[in-house]
């Protein structure tokens, strides 16, 4: 009997000294959710687009805070998700098509009439969107993020190349936004009517997962 005694005194005691042990957690956030904040994750596989925010333009401009160059009203990425672990965290997609259309393309550069088109080349890029919105475009290894641009002139069509190593841009939670601001291209072909160097800016939202509205985690 003593010895029962001592053991469940013993067991009482070691319970009470143990550390309280914390109810099992929820299923972890992924760094982007449709349905809100802590919402759904993006599955992997899921295809995302946004187009530009409503009465705004892409800018090719020839200085980071000149308005002379090109200027686009109706543009869009499409990019596919292919990570998308627990938050915070960094989210991986692959863009596979930034599209400018060229009815929507102007410019207002001397001896330049019109634009007949601007192409992204070499995609897919790998984009990554960080829990900061840290935004990053990358092309992929040995390769440039690339545009091109055919501009009507008075001595006829030309064509204007523009580089890049990579784009940073930030997401934002207010209206589902990513923002491109004075990213800087080098011109490596084209005639002198093309300028040295072009400052990418354009804001696109909202953007959407099979239509619901996308949040960084």
């Amino acid at each position: 009997m003593r010895t029962r005694t001592l053991l469940a005194l013993t067991g009482a005691v070691a319970a009470l000294t143990l550390p309280a042990i914390a109810p099992a957690s929820a299923d972890d956030v992924a760094v982007l959710t449709t349905g809100g904040l802590g919402g759904t994750a993006v599955a992997v596989g899921d295809v995302l687009t946004a187009p530009l925010a409503t009465g705004t333009a892409a800018t090719l401009y020839s200085s980071a805070t000149g308005t002379s160059g090109l200027s686009c009203t109706s543009s869009q990425f499409t990019a596919t998700a292919t990570d998308n672990p627990a938050a915070p965290g960094t989210a991986t997609e692959s863009l596979s098509a930034h599209t400018f259309a060229s009815g929507s393309c102007t410019s207002n550069v001397i001896g330049v009439l019109g634009v007949t088109s601007i192409t992204v080349n070499n995609v897919p890029y790998t984009t990554s969107v960080a829990s900061d919105g840290t935004v990053t475009v990358t092309p992929a290894s040995g390769s440039t993020i690339q545009t091109t641009a055919v501009l009507r002139t008075l001595l006829g069509s030309i064509t204007c190349v523009y580089q890049a190593p990579s784009l940073t841009g930030t997401a934002s939670n207010t209206d589902n936004s990513i923002n491109f601001t004075s990213q800087h291209f080098t011109k490596t072909s084209g005639s002198s009517l093309c300028f040295a160097n072009g400052y990418f800016t354009a804001k696109y939202a909202p953007v959407t997962d099979n239509g619901e509205l996308v949040y960084v985690n």
